[in-house]
């Protein structure tokens, strides 16, 4: 089990920054790849991938619409993931979630198993 729980998210307006904080209880996390994910408003809308990271911080990868303006890195000896988030749009509003997997990280929600329970983040324009 690797529980999370994220932090950072807020009202920002455009063009400004946040960063996004995902904290894991017990030792599993520093074995784990880590994965953020974003779901915009409304009823229909599906999970989106944002960006990801292995668990020795050797590799990343980005989703093309963030490339760029976020930065996923990851603390280790604070069980702590992040997500810096600059030049922040509108179209970036969104409940934004990170996950664990003790895998090799992946870009679809299926390839994790843990996830925390969101941060909002809101852009106004």
């Amino acid at each position: 089990q690797v529980p999370l729980v994220e932090s950072g998210g807020g009202l920002v307006q455009a063009g400004g920054s946040l960063r996004l904080s995902c904290v894991a209880s017990g030792r599993a996390f520093s074995s784990s790849s880590m994965g953020w994910f974003r779901q915009a408003p409304g009823k229909d809308s599906e999970r989106e991938f944002v960006a990801a990271i292995n668990w020795s911080s050797t590799s990343t990868f980005y989703a093309d619409s963030v490339k760029g303006r976020f930065t996923i890195s990851r603390d280790n000896a604070k069980n702590t993931g992040y997500l810096q988030m600059n030049s922040l749009k509108p179209e970036d509003t969104a409940v934004y979630y990170c996950a664990a997997d003790l895998s090799r990280y992946g870009i679809v929600p299926a390839s994790y198993s843990f996830w925390g329970q969101g941060t909002q983040v809101t852009v106004s324009s």
